[in-house]
């Protein structure tokens, strides 16, 4: 990719970027990401472009943005031309290049799912058009142990032989692992790091990958940064965005940047199903993430069941949690009267969404879901376990699948997530009670696909 940069993001990076050149940083005052977004909607309420704030007659626009940064200091941050030159000759010296939002090439995946939050200026080295491809994001603690350490890696390897990419935050530990199992096992990895851009795409180990296409890095903040905490936690969310699923390897309890990134997924931008390691040591972190509504990583084997995972994910848009009704009720056991309002409905019309088994009945459905919910002696607010949720699951699901039905159509009938649907379907696959057809992607009962021709 050439280093040009358009009129737009040279505009960017000068009100923005800290154009840290060798050791040095630029101290002008930056504008805030907070600021830049209220900035950029203001222009483009007034039918202007960042680009525009370059021309030599800009008096008028800068006393327009006065109500979002004084004009003094507009001009200031858009006097740093020749900085601006000389760190471009720099980056173009390392094969980096940087892209605004304002390009046409920068990822899709942000500005669809981020929006606003999307990154104002991001800067990378290797093929860009590997952020465009979706995949598996792998995540998780920088400490790990050495079982984690060949978890990841496994993974990671997997991701590559089912012919998808490993996305990941680049960081030592798990993080690292998954992205180098990929490669190892001859796939692709884009990593999105917090800091030291520069530095990375010019080890040894990253150089010939990124000149391959097979390895892109990128990243929101200056090649020449170092590491710090809050840029760590900020970039989380594009990983996510950048993937069609997420695995979390090992997250500590409220607390680190792994357990943030995952919360912030799934209770704020729900962007795709979330799982966690489901084999192995348990961790609190993990379990916490499963009540919070992450899924058991289903463990798919053989490889092209990944695949199939992530496609599915990706042909999905996930429902947002404050209207997706829940299997059972927050406030634990029903009380013996009605159904909660959500619990197990079924779509207002069954039939016009397949033809359901003979021996399919809603209402029953529902009572077996009722009688299921606690055990006698589990405390009312310890929460639902997953074995009972699956375990009333797995028979409503045996019931509809009599004939061949997709995870969307179960998610209707059981009121839950396309996501968790999916991750219950693949695990009575693994378990042999399932079938799964494909062109297009279906299940039905073992044997049930001979009989129906």
């Amino acid at each position: 990719m050439t280093q040009e940069l358009s009129p737009n993001t040279q505009a960017i990076l000068l009100l923005t970027a800290p154009l840290i050149a060798g050791r040095g940083s630029s101290s002008t005052e930056l504008l805030t990401p907070g600021e830049y977004k209220r900035l950029a909607r203001h222009l483009r309420e007034i039918n202007h472009q960042p680009a525009d704030l370059l021309a030599a007659d800009n008096a008028e626009l800068l006393r327009a943005c006065q109500t979002i940064a004084d004009a003094d200091r507009l001009r200031r941050l858009l006097g740093r031309g020749f900085l601006l030159s000389q760190v471009v000759e720099r980056w173009q010296a390392r094969a980096i290049w940087v892209v605004s939002r304002a390009d046409v090439n920068y990822p899709a995946r942000l500005k669809t799912r981020l929006r606003d939050d999307a990154p104002a200026v991001l800067y990378g080295c290797g093929n860009i058009g590997l952020f465009e491809a979706g995949g598996l994001a792998v995540v998780g603690s920088r400490q790990a142990d050495d079982a984690l350490i060949d978890y990841a890696m496994n993974v990671g390897g997997q991701t590559a032989r089912a012919g998808r990419i490993l996305v990941s935050g680049g960081a030592r530990g798990i993080d690292l692992a998954a992205m180098r199992g990929a490669l190892e096992a001859g796939g692709r990895a884009g990593g999105v790091l917090a800091d030291s851009l520069e530095r990375t795409a010019l080890e040894r180990e990253h150089r010939n990958l990124l000149l391959d296409g097979r390895l892109a890095l990128v990243s929101p903040y200056d090649p020449g940064a170092g590491f710090n905490v809050g840029n760590a936690m900020q970039r989380n969310k594009l990983i996510y965005a950048l993937a069609d699923a997420a695995l979390v390897v090992s997250a500590d309890l409220n607390a680190g940047g792994t357990w943030a990134g995952a919360i912030e997924q799934l209770e704020r931008y729900k962007f795709e199903p979330v799982y966690v390691r489901s084999t192995g040591a348990s961790m609190p972190g993990l379990d916490a993430l499963l009540r919070k509504g992450a899924l058991a990583w289903p463990n798919p084997d053989p490889d092209a069941a990944l695949a199939d995972l992530l496609d599915e994910a990706a042909s999905t848009e996930p429902r947002p949690t404050a209207s997706t009704p829940s299997l059972f009720p927050a406030s634990g056991p029903s009380d013996g009267g009605s159904p909660p309002s959500g619990f197990l409905e079924p779509a207002a019309n069954p039939e016009s969404i397949f033809e359901p088994a003979p021996e399919y009945s809603v209402s029953a459905i529902q009572s077996e879901a009722r009688e299921a919910q606690v055990a006698p002696g589990d405390k009312p607010d310890a929460g639902i376990p997953s074995e009972t949720l699956f375990a009333v699951a797995r028979g409503a699901i045996l019931r509809v699948a009599a004939a061949p039905v997709t995870s969307a159509q179960i998610a209707d009938v059981l009121g839950v997530s396309t996501a968790q649907a999916g991750a219950w379907l693949n695990r009575l696959v693994a378990e042999g009670t399932l079938e799964r057809l494909s062109k297009p992607v279906r299940y039905v009962r073992r044997g049930q696909a001979t009989l129906l021709g």
